[in-house]
């Protein structure tokens, strides 16, 4: 049989099969039974794409928004340039196996010319309302041989019955048609967000929904799978990935694949659960940006090749997919910036994992469960074939004697998963110069994959696996080394956002805590904290322009930095003054997904006014905590184009 590299079986669509059992001479002995959960087929495959991409492309790239409200006309839905072969080319040139679309945002506007609601892309300009984006990017996707996928928020801020049992009916009948029309899913995307404030034809009301019994996901997730079986569901009980917890890209060390068979729990998303009985994978979702959403202000707030480095460590190096944000602007492409990262990062990716060192080596174990599970079955590069042990082995080591001058800084493992994850801890130990053995790493987990990026490279004649701690004999389909190679430097780029108002001039002129002028200063490293307010003791701050500006709005930035007891305001009242004495209400409401998201908020006035004073108050946290932190306050004036957020 002719040898099939990981590469070969990933682009012809062949990952779940390369799972089977390996196709070798009759065994004398019998494989190793499962143990705990395992992956379905469709989870195989998913897991086996490793990193793709997430478009956040809609209404709210034309309004600056994060979140419509679902008032928005379709006739704001204008790209001028849009160009699905660039977006799909700069996904591949990242080392992007796939894209997922986002279909329909909360906003409840259709990229695809549905019948179900004129709410949609054929009330707007684009093409004269002959567009499809949906399924122009599916044909641009699939013509580079990447799998697509779709993103559908079940909360629709637009639709008159959302909260009521006829809203399922549409959402079903959605689900059906992007189902149907646009050919093989590989994941079809729940979100998680659902239920608030929203336009809701015309109510502009609040509805809360119970939203495990109001959508039934079961039901919804079976209708998934009638028609894309192959398709991963995210991320609802039921589903066939799970949320990793954030939007930082940082999936837990360890990050257990199992999860328990009760609804979600954030904290037990974030490393999941061992020896659950839910085989129910993590994706680490996060953007390439502060934002989901493109917007201008952001074009030198983008991630350089060496964060994206960073992410991929903490993300796929753990055992989850990632699934990384790129949104195109107002034209419909991606920026330069964000194309010439793309490409550095995934250069850099191309190079290290080209040569895998420890393909020369000479692979011994401490035990072997017979000639088809030997030693050297975890350095033949083929994912169908694992090194294994007998049942009662379950502590074994393999060990690697390398060529001479061998230097590695990367050492990557992955687990058989069809049989589930079985190494609960194990090290990994390097002889040099003779010298006896040192730990290099210990860590939990292997499953899907578990990349280790040592601090330092290592040169070393020999180098072991030293399973410690496992319910079952190992079953190790891969034992790598690498040598990371350096990306090429990015220029960063300068905002262009012409709206954004310069800080020059500005002051504090009064605020409820001390040390607001860190809210003020341009720098998001730094923040302006205080107890976390309450309705009798709002946190207060008046920013004093310097001079009188036309503004459209304001925009507040989350603490990015992971604190325990410290969290961002839930909601905001704002006040504009033109010299401190006489005040007008400007506008209040929420700041949507703030807690998790920690992106900047971009939140409208209710109309363009003159102001030389902002004012603005903050009665909650937006998860419960000690502590309220606001790293930046900055402010908007109207755009030329006319296209300020509206609401």
């Amino acid at each position: 049989m002719t040898p099939v590299s990981r590469r070969t079986l990933l682009a012809s669509g062949l990952a779940a099969s390369a799972y089977a059992t390996p196709v070798l001479a009759a065994p004398t002995v019998a494989p190793p039974r499962p143990w705990g959960a395992t992956p379905s087929p469709r989870q195989l495959a998913w897991h086996a794409r490793e990193q793709y991409a997430f478009v956040h492309f809609s209404i709210n790239t034309f309004t600056g928004r994060e979140w419509g409200y679902g008032d928005e006309s379709p006739a704001l839905f204008n790209p001028t340039d849009f160009s699905p072969a660039q977006i799909v080319a700069a996904a591949r040139a990242g080392g992007m196996r796939g894209i997922i679309l986002t279909a329909k945002h909360h906003d409840g506007f259709c990229l695809w010319p549905t019948r179900l609601t004129e709410h949609c892309i054929r009330n707007s300009p684009y093409k004269r309302g002959h567009g499809d984006v949906v399924g122009e990017m599916a044909a641009a996707t699939r013509a580079t041989g990447l799998a697509f996928g779709l993103y559908l928020s079940p909360w629709d801020r637009h639709h008159p019955d959302y909260g009521r049992p006829a809203y399922l009916d549409y959402f079903r009948a959605q689900i059906t048609e992007l189902c149907t029309r646009y050919g093989e899913l590989f994941e079809f995307w729940f979100d998680g967000a659902n239920g608030g404030d929203g336009y809701y034809g015309g109510a502009r009301e609040t509805r809360k929904i119970d939203a495990p019994r109001y959508y039934r996901w079961p039901e919804l997730i079976a209708l998934v799978h009638k028609y894309q079986p192959m398709a991963c569901t995210f991320d609802p009980l039921g589903a066939d990935i799970r949320w990793v917890g954030n939007e930082d890209g940082v999936a837990g060390d360890p990050c257990w694949p199992t999860m328990p068979d009760h609804l979600y729990v954030q904290a037990e998303g974030q490393s999941g659960v061992r020896g659950a009985p839910l085989w129910w994978p993590a994706e680490t979702d996060v953007s390439i940006r502060p934002g989901w959403f493109y917007h201008a202000d952001e074009d030198d707030k983008v991630k350089s090749p060496e964060r994206l480095l960073e992410i991929f460590s903490t993300s796929v190096g753990r055992g989850t997919t990632l699934n990384l944000n790129l949104p195109p602007d107002r034209r419909g492409r991606l920026a330069d910036i964000d194309v010439a990262i793309l490409k550095a990062f995934g250069d850099a990716q191309r190079a290290t994992y080209a040569n895998d060192l420890a393909r020369a080596a000479l692979a011994t174990a401490s035990a072997e469960r017979g000639p088809a599970f030997a030693a050297a079955r975890a350095i033949d590069g083929r994912p169908d074939t694992y090194w294994s042990t007998p049942d009662d082995v379950t502590t074994p080591i393999l060990t690697l004697d390398l060529p001479p001058g061998r230097a590695f800084d990367i050492v990557r493992l992955r687990e058989h998963l069809p049989l589930g994850a079985r190494v609960t801890r194990f090290a990994i130990d390097a002889q040099q110069d003779g010298q006896g053995w040192t730990t290099l790493a210990e860590r939990e987990a292997i499953g899907p994959q578990r990349i280790i990026h040592l601090p330092r490279p290592v040169v070393a004649r020999r180098v072991r696996l030293r399973i410690i701690e496992a319910p079952a004999c190992p079953a190790i389909s891969e034992f790598a080394l690498f040598r990371q190679v350096a990306p090429a430097a990015v220029a960063v780029a300068s905002a262009r956002d012409i709206s954004v108002l310069p800080r020059s001039g500005w002051r504090v002129a009064e605020a409820s805590a001390p040390g607001a002028e860190a809210a003020i200063d341009g720098d998001a490293l730094t923040a302006w904290t205080m107890p976390a307010p309450t309705t009798a003791a709002p946190a207060t701050i008046t920013i004093d322009f310097g001079a009188t500006h036309v503004l459209a709005g304001f925009t507040l930035t989350p603490e990015r930095k992971a604190a325990t007891g410290v969290a961002p305001p839930r909601n905001y009242q704002a006040e504009t003054s033109l010299d401190g004495r006489k005040w007008e209400a400007a506008g209040s409401g929420e700041f949507p997904n703030i807690a998790y998201a920690l992106q900047t908020q971009r939140m409208a006035f209710d109309r363009p006014r003159a102001a030389r004073l902002l004012r603005l108050a903050f009665v909650a946290t937006a998860i419960p905590a000690a502590k309220l932190a606001v790293a930046e306050i900055g402010a908007f004036v109207p755009p030329a184009d006319g296209q300020a957020p509206s609401r």
